[in-house]
């Protein structure tokens, strides 16, 4: 199956993939996605609802210390490093860029605990660039399905961009995630009733191997 034929099979299993990170803002987009490293988007929603209520913005929360931070966001894992980071990011925010998110992956990297995956989450879901970022899901079925063939995730993001159409890249960030999250897992993949195991490197690979 060529790039075109997979995502005309995914837009089928799932016509409404979307983000499932809850945001209303490109500071909450920021947060949420630094929070849910390593971590369900449900528990990082849960999280949120009542920590952006009590400081909606980095003015805000950057009065913390990572220390008052820490319990409010424990449950979604790493929280010492996510708290330091957070609290270190809102402060860059608000001496360097008068308390907003910038728009450019440039600036955004700039930031502690924002990496080049983040970066995209937020250029694509807060500001509305064609962006393909590439988390563990995206990667993992990128390279099964054989999209790309590719060993780091900033090599599968760049190789994705090469194969599909800039306009289908948002959508098939989503569309990728929500098959690594809900038949294509990490250690037990549904390969047995996944429509795409007919032309799926993974699965062809593993039948030959059998």
């Amino acid at each position: 199956m060529d790039a075109v034929e997979i995502l005309k099979a995914l837009e089928e299993m799932y016509p409404e993939a979307a983000a499932e990170l809850e945001f209303s803002n490109p500071f909450e987009t920021l947060i949420a996605t630094i929070l849910s490293a390593q971590c369900t988007d449900r528990r990082v929603n849960m999280v949120t609802r009542e920590l952006f209520r009590a400081y909606p913005d980095s003015r805000a929360m950057a009065t913390l210390t990572p220390e008052q931070l820490e319990p409010m966001i424990k449950t979604c894992g790493l929280y010492r490093m996510k708290a330091k980071n957070i609290i270190a990011t809102c402060r860059a925010l608000v001496e360097n860029y008068s308390g907003e998110v910038p728009n450019t992956r440039e600036e955004l990297m700039k930031l502690p605990g924002v990496g080049q995956k983040t970066a995209g989450v937020v250029l694509l879901a807060a500001f509305g660039k064609d962006q393909i970022p590439v988390d563990t899901h995206v990667f993992r079925v990128a390279n099964r399905l054989g999209l790309v063939d590719e060993p780091t995730p900033e090599k599968t993001e760049a190789a994705l961009k090469r194969a599909l159409p800039r306009e289908k890249w948002s959508h098939s960030h989503h569309l990728l995630i929500w098959h690594g999250r809900r038949c294509c897992h990490a250690r037990k993949p549904e390969c047995e009733t996944c429509p795409l195991s007919v032309g799926c490197k993974y699965f062809l690979g593993q039948t030959e191997v059998e």
